[in-house]
């Protein structure tokens, strides 16, 4: 079985796609195992194109006991863990070709694609190296030019570099969640997994320092001034010039000299300002505007923009660039979205433009452009509603970056009352420019009346507003990815499942992101003793060394070294403070464990409703906390899933309403009054 090339496709659906485009003539679908592969001819050669399932490969301990430090680690089978069994079928078709002499990996091209093909190259096939095709969209156009332009070889900067991520999570991670976990086991009875890691920690580090800021917060009082005033029978809205006043006395004085008398227009200013063309996405940008125009989770969003680049709507989803080279197309783009209708009447007016010429951002990729639309369009009827509203998204984003600017009138009114001066702003759109093609953003419109100097207004009302300064902002979902991103911690393609584990762990609730007691009491633990484990700026330095690593400036095993070092000390310190640390965070989580399990009050006898395990079956439930006084309400609960509470009552039955999650599922709220109606709809 070696008269045939080998293509490595990275999933099942890119396999079929990277068959379907170089196949000259028909192609034969064979499976064996539960799972399948292609084969086909091109240029009068056999081609197979076989799928892995992401990672066949994953990093275990050598030395199987549960403890630290651990430093001895080796590639297994991903299958030989529960979770990822599936991946079996996959590894033993791939054995089955184990014999192939011409293999072209087709992972994507980045460097956990990179890894992949790396992997199943050296342990099934028992090679270190291979040609690589390099795509950045699965359109036929792309793929065939990527087969007839193949590298020699694989792209060993990337491949090092994404070893060394998978070497230095792997060591961080099992080595600080055993010893946090070992630390606890050995004060609380029972075995609870309290885990961090590498970029974990310094993440959770920064959520919790902002929830600290938004707990010391003390607001401080100001007063405003805010003068009506009518032109022409208009209103005019001002504001007191010097903005907020600290001083009650002072606002007061200001606020009864003024009141009730008229405003002398003493100065009319307009100018004009230009909004510029918004930058082509890169991922995190695509996130973050996901999430304010959508409500997606940075996770959610990479899931459906992957599920749009498998099918050949987009290009790689997973970039640093803000750029859009010329050959990509932006012509052929247009005439093809050009072609669905609730594109069309943009794509045309884009196509008459002599120069289509994109605004770009500082922001580079050796791997990838920024994120487009290909001209291999979907019917948007069959897309689901999130990866419609993903695409066009993306589709006018594409738009507007070939959008003129838009022209603003930005116009100030100086009004002086009785020696003291309030100014009025209006905006208002002159030109739409590029905000035309793109809905999502809206331009604020306040228009004023026509007025000159020396004009005297006649006041309306005048109103002394007494405000409070507001603590800091929590972090969403999106603000978080850039604070991260800023300072260089994780990658575009780890960021949003990182943040993910925090809200699986635990550690952090809401959408406005709020840090749990037991999160904040992890990092205050590590903070007073081994603070290098949260340090932003030492993993930041591990990143950069990576970044170096794939330049081929950095050696791989100097680097993991450095790191081992550094780990060792940070563990050594960690021992001398174990149990200090584990009965503080034995006493937090023995609270936080109080505090989550009550659920609200009881519908019989309003006590509290606690969330209870039996003893004997192991099974949890609902119950209250007055049973032993006889109050025998209770309410079955799912074995399997998080439970979260909620501040909502059932509109039925007046019970609460908690939220069930199971991994990969949508959640989903229940009552848990067992008796009432809306259980059993």
């Amino acid at each position: 079985m070696s008269d045939f090339v080998l293509l490595l496709a990275e999933k099942p659906q890119a396999a079929l796609k990277i068959a379907q485009a170089l196949a000259e003539g028909s192609i034969v679908k064979k499976s064996a195992n539960n799972a399948y592969w292609f084969e086909f001819s091109r240029k009068g050669i056999k081609h197979i194109c076989i799928p892995a399932a992401g990672h066949l490969f994953v990093l275990d301990t050598k030395e199987k006991k549960w403890s630290y430090p651990i430093f001895e680690m080796e590639w297994v089978p991903a299958y030989k863990r529960k979770e990822a069994a599936f991946s079996a079928s996959y590894y033993k078709n791939l054995k089955m070709f184990e014999t192939a002499k011409d293999i072209v990996i087709c992972c994507d091209y980045d460097t956990e694609g990179e890894v992949i093909g790396y992997n199943i190259l050296r342990f099934i096939f028992g090679k270190e190296d291979a040609k690589r095709m390099k795509f950045s969209t699965l359109t036929k156009q792309d793929l065939i030019e990527a087969y007839e332009n193949m590298m020699n070889s694989i792209d060993f900067g990337q491949a090092k570099a994404g070893l060394t991520r998978h070497y230095l999570d792997f060591l961080w991670g099992i080595n600080t969640t055993r010893a946090l976990t070992l630390s606890m086991k050995n004060i609380r009875k029972g075995f609870s997994v309290v885990s961090t890691g590498r970029v974990q920690g310094p993440t959770l580090y920064l959520l919790a320092k902002r929830e600290r800021e938004i707990a010391s917060f003390i607001p401080k009082p100001y007063w405003e001034l805010e003068l009506h005033v009518l032109a022409k029978e208009k209103e005019i809205v001002a504001f007191y010039e010097k903005g907020k006043i600290w001083i009650k006395e002072e606002a007061e004085k200001i606020f009864n000299d003024c009141r009730g008398k008229d405003a002398l227009v003493v100065d009319v200013e307009e100018k004009k300002s230009r909004l510029l063309p918004p930058v082509p996405f890169d991922t995190t940008t695509l996130q973050t505007e996901a999430y304010r125009c959508f409500g997606f989770s940075p996770t959610q969003t990479l899931s459906i923009a992957e599920s749009l680049y498998t099918a050949g709507y987009i290009s790689y989803p997973r970039t640093s660039s803000q750029k859009l080279p010329e050959k990509i197309g932006y012509k052929n783009i247009l005439n093809a979205l050009k072609k669905i209708k609730i594109f069309e009447k943009d794509a045309e007016e884009l196509l008459s433009k002599k120069i289509l010429k994109p605004r770009e951002g500082s922001k580079e990729d050796p791997a990838h452009p920024a994120i487009y639309p290909t001209s291999q369009t979907p019917q948007i009827e069959k897309l689901s509603q999130q990866e419609k509203k993903l695409y066009e998204l993306i589709v006018r984003r594409f738009f507007a970056v070939f959008g003129e600017e838009a022209l603003r009138k930005v116009m100030k009114i100086k009004m002086d009352v009785n020696s003291y001066n309030f100014i009025a702003t209006g905006y208002k759109t002159m030109s739409l420019g590029w905000l035309k093609y793109y809905p999502f953003v809206e331009a604020k419109e306040v228009e004023l009346p026509e007025v000159k100097k020396g004009d005297v207004l006649k006041q309306k009302k005048l109103l002394l507003l007494e405000k409070e300064t507001k603590p800091p902002d929590r972090y969403t979902q999106a603000s978080i990815l850039k604070e991260m991103e800023k300072n260089n911690l994780g990658t575009k393609a780890t960021r949003a499942q990182i943040l993910q584990t925090l809200y699986d762990r635990g550690y952090i609730t809401g959408k406005s992101i709020q840090v749990t007691s037991f999160g904040l009491a992890v990092i205050e633990a590590l903070e007073k003793y081994c603070p290098e484990i949260i340090d932003v700026k030492l993993t930041a330095k591990f990143e950069e060394e990576m970044e170096q690593i794939r330049e081929k400036k950095k050696d791989m095993n100097n680097v993991i070294e450095e790191a081992k070092h550094v780990l060792s000390k940070i563990l050594k310190e960690f021992k001398e403070n174990e149990e200090n640390i584990g009965r503080f965070l034995a006493e937090k989580y023995s609270l936080m464990i109080k505090e989550t399990n009550v659920v609200g009050k009881c519908p019989k006898c309003g006590n509290d409703l606690v969330i209870i395990r039996s003893k004997s079956s192991g099974k949890r439930f609902i119950g209250c906390s007055n049973y032993k006084n006889g109050c025998n309400f209770s309410s079955p609960l799912p074995q399997k899933g998080n439970i979260y509470l909620t501040d909502k009552k059932c509109k039925e039955c007046g019970s609460p309403i908690i939220m069930i999650k199971y991994k990969g599922k949508k959640p989903f709220s229940s009552c848990v009054n067992i008796n009432c109606k809306t259980r059993s709809t």
